[in-house]
């Protein structure tokens, strides 16, 4: 896999970093200064309706700067095509560090819940609610801090100190406070919903309902208090079942504020550190340690889920830098089309193909994910191998020109489920990558740990773990 070149100095990675509803998301790396940029391409011939959401989505998200939401630095428009320069988050989206039907450790899911809570809270001083606060639209940088992402349908609530109740029904139904579903609706309690159920899936790896409807079964139960033998929450320990019971509060008016949700005391309980060494006989070296054996203890499953330490330093970017390629980008003279495809004139381009391939070296410039892996077979091998899989569960699939799978399924929640995978040759090894194209983010990494373990005689043991996500206590 190579690099093309993004304007003087700044090179743009061929593989993808995520997908939105109306376009991709790509790296721009500098050469000289390694500082990193996430450029969102939006193809307008393809989006009719785009124009009108990107403005609304631009205008609010270029408003907003605090540590835990993604930082907007520009936009270019074309005739066809847009670019908006974003934050990188090297450590990709909150759902890759979620085991499917385990979760993760609670010392992490609280950590990110804090972040996710102060991002909410600064937002909603803003007079912003988000709409669609969800696994997939939460990033981790480098060092572990959470930023939330994708303005999309976010909208104002408040101004000039007036309030007003929104009519709109959108979001990700799984994560829909009910109220939403009825209208008209308060904003902030809606928001606040949201971060229950991501709350939940952090700490079960799964979510508890498809939607809030009188229909749904599992919502019932919970209605009805008849819900406590029933998985996600048979999981759950007191002290944590409490505050998901406030936090997911039928009525919006009686739901916990963000305040007292930080007051609660699974948000304030000290879960220690990994470095406590256990005696041996069931005792830890200081209290906390054994109040955290406690209160894991309480939550009824294992989630030996390794925990991750500080292993980078913060990556700095520095805005005048940015503002100079966003400038760059504009003083470049207009054209009808930019692509990501071999230019016919190479004196007229953006775009220009480079000879720099993806190696170890290198090889962190690349969102982290923990849906890879290398094999031990040759490229046309391991297309059939997976190819082979793919048939086996009858999963409709197709392969383009790029080489790149596309997989088409449902998920759990009857929603159609789209998976990517890129084979990338990187020092005379195949590099197998799984991304999340469209869907729920637990059942596409649950999909994926079947079709991995389908394909265990041909993957090779990693000697080098590079999908480890940093996470910090700090925020």
């Amino acid at each position: 896999m190579s690099t093309t070149t993004f304007v003087e100095g700044w090179l743009c990675y061929d593989a993808i970093l995520g997908e939105g509803a109306y376009g991709e998301v790509r790296l721009l790396v500098h050469k000289n200064t390694d500082e990193k940029v996430a450029c969102k391409i939006i193809d307008h011939s393809k989006y009719k309706d785009a124009k009108t959401n990107i403005s609304r989505e631009v205008m609010i998200h270029s408003m907003l700067s605090h540590d835990n939401i993604i930082r907007f630095f520009g936009r270019r428009q074309e005739p066809k095509k847009e670019y908006i320069f974003l934050e990188y988050a090297s450590g990709g989206e909150l759902f890759q560090m979620i085991e499917p039907d385990i979760g993760m450790p609670s010392r992490n899911a609280q950590t990110f819940m804090k972040h996710l809570l102060n991002g909410i809270e600064y937002l909603h001083n803003k007079g912003i609610v988000h709409r669609d606060i969800k696994p997939e639209n939460l990033l981790i940088d480098g060092n572990g801090v959470l930023k939330i992402s994708d303005f999309g349908m976010a909208t104002i609530f408040r101004l000039k100190g007036k309030e007003r109740k929104l009519d709109k029904k959108c979001g990700t139904r799984p994560y829909l406070a009910p109220e939403v579903l009825k209208r008209p609706y308060f904003a902030r309690p809606s928001d606040i919903w949201s971060c229950g159920i991501v709350f939940v899936a952090m700490l079960t790896g799964e979510l508890p309902w498809a939607d809030t409807t009188d229909e749904n079964q599992e919502f019932l139960k919970w209605r009805r208090d008849n819900y406590i033998s029933e998985t996600p929450w048979s999981k759950l320990g007191n002290t944590t079942l409490s505050l998901a019971r406030q936090i997911l509060n039928e009525d919006s008016e009686k739901r916990l504020t963000l305040e007292q949700i930080l007051k609660h005391p699974w948000m304030k309980f000290n879960f220690g550190d990994d470095n406590t060494t256990d005696q041996g006989d069931g005792h830890a070296t200081n209290p906390a340690k054994r109040w955290n054996s406690m209160m894991e203890s309480e939550t009824k499953h294992n989630r030996e889920v390794p925990l991750v330490t500080l292993s980078q330093p913060t990556m700095v970017i520095r805005p005048a830098t940015i503002d100079q390629l966003v400038d760059d980008i504009k003083t470049t003279k207009s054209r009808d089309s930019i692509c990501f495809s071999q230019p016919t004139r190479n004196d007229d381009v953006i775009l220009q193909f480079t000879q720099s391939p993806i190696t170890r070296e290198n090889f962190h410039n690349l969102v982290k994910r923990m849906t890879r892996f290398y094999v031990t077979c040759s490229l046309t091998k391991a297309v059939e191998a997976l190819g082979s899989v793919l048939d086996s569960f009858h999963y409709c699939w197709s392969i383009d020109a790029a080489g790149t799978i596309t997989i088409s399924t449902v998920d759990i929640l009857k929603n159609q489920l789209v998976l990517k995978v890129s084979f990338l040759e990187m020092d005379a090894k195949i590099l197998v990558d799984f991304r999340l194209s469209k869907g729920c983010g637990l059942d596409f990494k649950k999909r994926f740990l079947k079709i991995r373990a389908c394909l265990s005689n041909i993957i090779e043991k990693p000697s080098v773990d590079h999908s480890q996500i940093v996470c910090s206590s700090e925020n």
